[in-house]
Formats: C-alpha cells, sequence, structure tokens
C-alpha cells in the first residue's frame, strides 16, 4: 500500500466517524437515526460518496432522507472542517447501498442452484 493510500484510508476512517457525529448534532431527530455503512473518497479527496444502509427504509423514505441530507450537506461539511482543521472537506454525496441486497440476492442464488444440482444427481 503506497503512502497516498494510507492517507486516503485514514481520511475515510476519520469521516466515518465524524458523518454520523455531524447528524446526530443536527435538530432533525430524522437524521439521528441513519446507520452510516462506508465512506468513499475520490482519489483527490475532493468528493465522498456516504453510503447508508437501507434495509428498514421503503422507497419513499429513502427519497425523504436523500433530500434531507441534500439540504445537510453543508452543515456537515463544515463540522467536519472544524473538528479536524482541515484547509477544505470533500463534497460530500449520500446514497443508499444497495450492494448488500445485491449479494444477499447472490448468495440465495446460489443455494438455489447448489439444491438443484444436488437433486439432480440424485
Amino acid at each position: 500500500m503506497t503512502e497516498a493510500q494510507i492517507k486516503l484510508k485514514r481520511t475515510e476512517s476519520v469521516l466515518l466517524e465524524l458523518v454520523p457525529q455531524a447528524l446526530g448534532a443536527m435538530n432533525d431527530k430524522r437524521l439521528h437515526e441513519l446507520n452510516i455503512i462506508e465512506v468513499k473518497c475520490s482519489r483527490g479527496k475532493s468528493d465522498a460518496k456516504v453510503y447508508i444502509n437501507p434495509n428498514e427504509y421503503t422507497e419513499q423514505e429513502k427519497r425523504d432522507y436523500l433530500k434531507l441530507l441534500k439540504k445537510a450537506r453543508p452543515i456537515v461539511e463544515t463540522y467536519c472542517l472544524k473538528d479536524q482543521g482541515w484547509f477544505r472537506c470533500p463534497k460530500f454525496t449520500f446514497e443508499f447501498d444497495e450492494q448488500l441486497e445485491k449479494s444477499r440476492n447472490i448468495e440465495e442464488l446460489f443455494k438455489k442452484i447448489s439444491k438443484t444440482t444436488k437433486s439432480e444427481e440424485e
């Protein structure tokens, strides 16, 4: 791992702690319950994607949360700047992480395939 990659990972881990703290400091109680899974920064650290656990929300709730987070983005960025004393903060993009659901679906497909191949062998 190069030094730049180590710095990038360190920034991502700091942001993974700071973003929930910033959301928890806001007046809107709905933002307090969001479960941040991961933060991925671009190579130049100018942009960062914040992934949220989508499991307990409907599609309408997801859209509502994304609107709230879009409005809260500058406040979260300011919180991170002040807390770390950085010169600039990555521009956040909030998304619900659908990879977990996709991986579960793939695992279920593999289970079905293994069951059908076992039944065909017998």
